[in-house]
């Protein structure tokens, strides 16, 4: 079948992957509500298109804080990777690295950030946190990060404690045995039983924590999560270099709003004093289109890059990213 969308390859990683797997992936918290909405919320939104504007010649690159990619898409955290291909975040790596995107590894990663650093050496990647209960392993994995070469810290703000999947519940979800948290290999009991040690997650994690972190690392500090103009004036107020608009694929808090819904007051709050990203729903080119008229600097795709990772490995991913490079690219140009 040939591949032209990126539902083609959901319709693939949906019907090769086990079950189990991809009712991980798919899973939104109780309803599914606001998962579903991340995508809705785009078909409700229209373009006003210009025309005879001489489309001959365009530039879909851009930069995030300071370092150029080749389009405004990149590759958004999310865990457990050798579940969609046994390279796992390797292949995600030399993906982007390969589009020259930026690619943010996951603490929940199947490999090391090691392994992934040498995957694709100088390739563009942040490190994606949470803190955890012990956080002398969160400060271990800051450092290690900042001496591997990542150039971000995405703290993840909205995991307090874990949304209520039902089918990860239904299905008694764990990783296989041959595969574990590389990063907090030895850090907790609990990976040795290939449980996800959520309940090790700190609970007790506040704005402060920013402050703290700043004192481990140089690296810039992005915060992940945020969805009103409140919390958007707190982020900056201590000290984050950027705003990733997200609700967590919709797997936390169901009933919150899409993300696209929420970007636009965000951005208003923020004022250019920091750059804003988001996650959440992007399918198309026009999707990512959309979000940057709305404010957006660059957007971040997390289940549609499993998807290619279970079709292709890393060639899987590099034709979702094409896909979206491509219609963003053809999107631009019909909009004028």
């Amino acid at each position: 079948m040939a591949m032209v969308c990126l539902s083609d390859f959901e319709v693939y990683a949906k019907k090769y992957l086990p079950k189990t797997t991809w009712d991980f992936f798919a899973a939104g918290a109780d309803d599914g509500t606001t998962r579903d909405d991340n995508i809705l919320a785009y078909k409700r939104i229209r373009f006003r298109p210009r025309v005879l504007r001489d489309v001959s010649v365009m530039d879909i690159r851009t930069k995030l804080l300071g370092t150029e990619i080749s389009f405004p898409v990149g590759i958004a955290p999310t865990g457990f990777h050798q579940l969609a291909c046994p390279d796992g975040e390797k292949s995600t790596a030399r993906a982007a690295k390969a589009m020259n995107i930026c690619y943010i590894a996951s603490t929940y990663s199947t490999s090391s950030l090691e392994e992934i650093s040498a995957a694709a050496p100088s390739g563009f990647q942040w490190f994606q946190l949470y803190i955890h209960r012990n956080r002398m392993v969160s400060k271990k994995l800051v450092q290690q990060a900042e001496a591997l070469g990542f150039q971000g810290l995405v703290l993840t703000a909205d995991l307090p404690y874990t949304g209520k999947r039902r089918d990860d519940v239904r299905n008694g979800f764990r990783l296989p045995p041959h595969m574990s948290l590389k990063n907090l290999e030895g850090a907790f009991e609990v990976c040795k039983m290939m449980r996800i040690p959520h309940s090790l997650l700190d609970p007790s994690i506040n704005w402060n924590d920013i402050h703290w972190l700043q004192s481990l690392t140089h690296l810039p500090i992005i915060v992940k999560g945020i969805l009103t103009k409140e919390d958007a004036e707190l982020a900056v107020r201590h000290g984050a270099q950027g705003i990733i608009v997200s609700n967590h694929g919709g797997r936390q808090l169901d009933g919150g709003p899409a993300t696209i819904d929420a970007l636009v007051e965000v951005v208003e709050a923020v004022q250019g004093r920091v750059e804003v990203y988001l996650d959440g729903g992007i399918r198309k080119g026009s999707d990512v289109l959309k979000a940057l008229a709305l404010g957006a600097k660059c957007v971040f795709i997390g289940r549609p890059a499993l998807w290619g990772l279970a079709y292709k490995g890393e060639e899987g991913l590099q034709d979702v990213l094409r896909i979206l490079r491509d219609e963003f690219r053809l999107s631009m140009a019909l909009t004028g």
